[in-house]
């Protein structure tokens, strides 16, 4: 039995292989570059961020001018993602197995695994300060616009212009899908639409569809017009002290405010509750960008409306890294790794016996986080 499932295992993650790559969306479009140092390291990996570095005019003179401390900062990456997805199969089972018949169990333990790295990806969005659309209303009912207001924000951020991605739940898909610019053929420019029901790379971004794009829902009783304290703010500062008589609601992290109609937005980076008189202080990502007049309004937005997180961003955005676990003989079990070059996922199976029946355990270890936020924007759905 040893000797055949020998035989087996390649065949089992060859087929898991594949399946990553049907399943697994995220994995694919966010950076991956640093799945060499998450194999070499411990259980956080420091994902090098560039300083910003400002222009400056050339002095000629007997000194050189001073340097400016152009450092890169550091992002961690937690390898705190760890998913097993096992399945048994009886010693009849086996018999087909080993016949070259893959069993549907295989392919539906990977698509699970592939949906919960799609989660965990998506999930890290709370680090994100850039929101266009409205909560709890599907875009691209009628026009394009939630794409353009996106990829405006990004500009505006700063965003680079290539290697820019989407990623839409379903009925966002569906709506952009029958938009006659992306369905009919004569203003589309292809037959993509009609024919692959795909949206392709439109406004400069390529556009993907995910079921498993996440739902966030903002902390409660938001109260717009929010105003700051009579201390207001200095540019730099990542805290503000909020004042609303009746307020007392709650703040949580990920929720995102802005300072002024259509402008750039901040994420709140700890949870907070109001009281009634007393300020609530606002820990935020970014510092700001310059100076709160004191009585400035914070547009916040609906109560506790949900909403489903549509994503648009540049790769950098997301990092994504998976360590190849180990390969390991003896105690009974037969294990074996595999790392899928086009998803970067490294992906290991386990296969021990139990009575008259074998247990197979497809694992994942990886990590991922938004080191980027400024490369990142959400359409709210």
């Amino acid at each position: 039995m040893a000797n055949e499932l020998d035989n087996v295992i390649p065949q089992l993650l060859a087929q898991g292989v594949l399946a990553l790559r049907e399943n697994a969306v995220m994995p694919r479009l966010v950076n991956r570059s640093y799945e060499g140092l998450a194999s070499q390291r411990g259980s956080v990996v420091e994902v090098p961020i560039p300083s910003a570095i400002a222009a400056r005019d050339v002095a000629p003179g007997v000194t050189v001018n001073s340097n400016v401390d152009s450092a890169p900062t550091h992002a961690l990456v937690t390898l705190d993602f760890w998913k097993e997805a096992p399945f048994h199969l009886s010693d009849k089972d086996m018999m087909e197995t080993m016949a070259g018949t893959i069993p549907m169990q295989a392919s539906e333990a990977i698509k699970s695994l592939g949906n919960a790295m799609d989660t965990f990806i998506s999930g890290k969005h709370t680090g994100l300060f850039g929101a266009v659309g409205t909560a709890g209303t599907t875009p691209f009912a009628t026009n394009i616009t939630a794409a353009s207001d996106a990829r405006k924000l990004l500009n505006k951020q700063l965003a680079p212009m290539t290697d820019r991605r989407a990623v839409l739940d379903p009925d966002a898909e569906a709506n952009f899908l029958i938009l006659a610019n992306i369905l009919q053929t004569d203003q589309r420019g292809d037959q993509g639409g009609i024919i692959a029901g795909s949206i392709g790379r439109k406004l400069g971004i390529d556009w993907h569809m995910d079921q498993n794009v996440t739902s966030y829902t903002p902390g409660v009783a938001w109260v717009t017009g929010w105003a700051a304290s009579t201390v207001g703010g200095a540019a730099g500062d990542t805290t503000l002290n909020i004042i609303n008589a009746t307020a007392t609601g709650s703040v949580k992290v990920g929720d995102i405010f802005t300072l002024s109609a259509g402008g750039l937005g901040y994420v709140v980076t700890a949870a907070a509750t109001a009281a009634a008189t007393t300020p609530l202080a606002i820990s935020f990502y970014p510092p700001l960008r310059q100076a709160v007049a004191t009585g400035s309004a914070l547009i916040i937005g609906a109560a506790a409306t949900a909403y489903a997180v549509n994503l648009v961003f540049h790769r950098d955005c997301f990092a994504w890294a998976s360590r190849p676990l180990a390969s390991i003989q003896g105690l009974g079990s037969l294990i074996q790794s595999i790392t899928d070059p086009i998803t970067g996922v490294s992906l290991r199976l386990e296969v021990s016996r139990q009575f008259k029946q074998t247990t197979f355990s497809y694992d994942v270890l990886g990590g991922a986080n938004v080191v980027r936020p400024e490369l990142g924007v959400k359409i709210k759905g």
